[in-house]
């Protein structure tokens, strides 16, 4: 048991100098930054050089009862429909079709060409699309109302400021947005895929959509669940296309948790209760994360079982 002790002991001490840098790093990138969010979470505090009050917990129990918190909450809901769902599964089959279709009929040069222009939102600066987006929704000098106008409308929709179209106007730039990101992974997924898989299906007379669903997602779901986590992850923290399309608005319709938070902090120099709904927001994604890992470790352990 000693000798087993001091291998272990004598282990960590090897790789030690291996892991320091990145100890640090992460201490200083993640740890302490979020330390300090549940350190000022405790506090009322306006900031700057104003007064800390000790709360407690007292921002915590505020949040229960503020709605604007939970609206926030559950417009995130809609924000992983717009990033996570409609993406994964409009890029599994545009992934596919550029792989198994149109790479095979036209070449891989046409696949390719495609791939990057799917993906190309993702590279854009968030200000661009925003400014595109904002001229293209514009109530007055959009694109869209401008053609809408034209076919005889006489009220086009204001996409931006009604609030019952605000949400599905941001889940739709999202989704333009978010697209290209599955579609890449799932096309360099496919790269490891025998190719004799396919070839015999098709001579055993499996059309397309059969092969997808025989060959394709079953060799993918490794991707497909790294998709699922780094999307969803980014759906719940979402912020920057809602600053600049929206502003959280109309009437809170397009508010999620970064959004409020911020709003807090500098709108409303209410700096702690913006770091509890940080706070709070971190702990949501650290708990959607650790169910999609052990979801995909089940995954894998019931293949490997199958074997």
């Amino acid at each position: 048991m000693a000798a087993t002790t001091r291998h272990r002991r004598a282990t960590w001490v090897a790789y030690l100098p291996y892991l320091l840098p990145g100890l640090i790093a992460f201490g200083v990138v993640i740890g302490y930054p979020l330390a300090t969010n549940v350190y000022y979470s405790l506090f009322r505090w306006k900031g700057g050089l104003a007064k800390m009050n000790w709360y407690g917990l007292g921002n915590y129990t505020d949040l229960l009862a503020d709605d604007a918190f939970w609206v926030s909450f559950r417009n995130s809901l809609a924000m992983v429909v717009a990033m996570v769902v409609v993406p994964t599964l409009i890029g599994l089959v545009l992934a596919a079709v550029l792989f198994d279709y149109l790479g095979r009929r036209f070449g891989t040069r046409v696949a390719a060409v495609l791939r990057a222009t799917y993906y190309l939102p993702q590279i854009l600066p968030v200000a661009v699309a925003g400014v595109v987006w904002n001229w293209i929704l514009n109530a007055q000098t959009g694109a869209i109302n401008v053609i809408l106008s034209s076919l005889g409308v006489v009220n086009p929709p204001d996409w931006l400021g009604n609030p019952a179209l605000a949400m599905p106007s941001v889940m739709l730039v999202l989704i333009w947005v978010q697209i290209g990101y599955p579609v890449v992974i799932f096309m360099a997924a496919l790269q490891r895929v025998d190719p004799e898989l396919y070839e015999a299906a098709e001579l055993d007379g499996a059309d397309w959509i059969n092969r997808f669903r025989a060959i394709t997602l079953p060799q993918i779901k490794p991707e497909t669940f790294v998709v699922t986590l780094t999307c969803t992850v980014a759906a719940l923290k979402v912020f920057a296309p809602v600053y600049v399309l929206t502003r959280g608005g109309p009437e809170g319709s397009t508010l999620v948790p970064s959004y409020y938070s911020f709003l807090n902090f500098f709108d409303k120099s209410k700096v702690g209760y913006g770091a509890a709904v940080s706070t709070v927001l971190t702990v949501v994604i650290i708990v959607v994360a650790v169910v999609i890992l052990s979801f995909q470790a089940r995954s894998e352990r019931r293949d490997r079982e199958g074997r």
